[in-house]
């Protein structure tokens, strides 16, 4: 399983399938501004997507969906978390085998799947793991900013009303 702490660049490039010269031999490609990489439209348009792309976010969107209200009550357990990052990760795991994006929209879901490991990694620890879920719904806001998912929607953040 990929985590943050374990993402080396050279890995990233060949996990979620770069096929482009040099990224997987040459690290310093990602290198150590991978994290500060910027997403960016593909000149004012949004990056195409395919049906495997759509699938697998449409399905972390909907497990988000779900637990957006407990989470924003606190009421969501550790083991709840738990069942959230799995069923998120195994939706990025979907991806990464089936997606097959052309090299620079690739490039571009990579920083938004990066943040979305970032916040499996952060559900699954013993503290802050809300702030995981936050990393999360924002990487999906961006991601329905810079790829065409058609009738893709924002998540709506819950009321306060119990």
């Amino acid at each position: 399983m990929l985590t943050r702490k374990s993402l080396m660049p050279a890995v990233v490039a060949i996990a979620l399938g770069c096929t482009g010269p040099g990224l997987a031999a040459e690290p310093h490609a990602h290198g150590d501004t991978a994290a500060a990489a910027k997403i960016q439209l593909n000149h004012g348009k949004k990056w195409q997507t395919d049906e495997a792309l759509r699938r697998g976010m449409s399905e972390i969107r909907a497990a988000m969906t779900e637990a957006l209200t407990p989470i924003h009550r606190n009421a969501f357990t550790p083991a709840q978390y738990d069942a959230l990052a799995a069923r998120t990760q195994a939706q990025i795991d979907y991806v990464v085998s089936n997606c097959k994006l052309p090299e620079a929209a690739d490039q571009q879901l990579h920083i938004v799947l990066e943040q979305i490991i970032d916040g499996v990694a952060e559900m699954k620890a013993a503290t802050g793991r809300d702030q995981g879920a936050v990393k999360i719904v924002r990487a999906l806001a961006e991601y329905g900013d810079y790829f065409d998912h058609a009738g893709w929607r924002p998540m709506v953040a819950p009321t306060h009303g119990k």
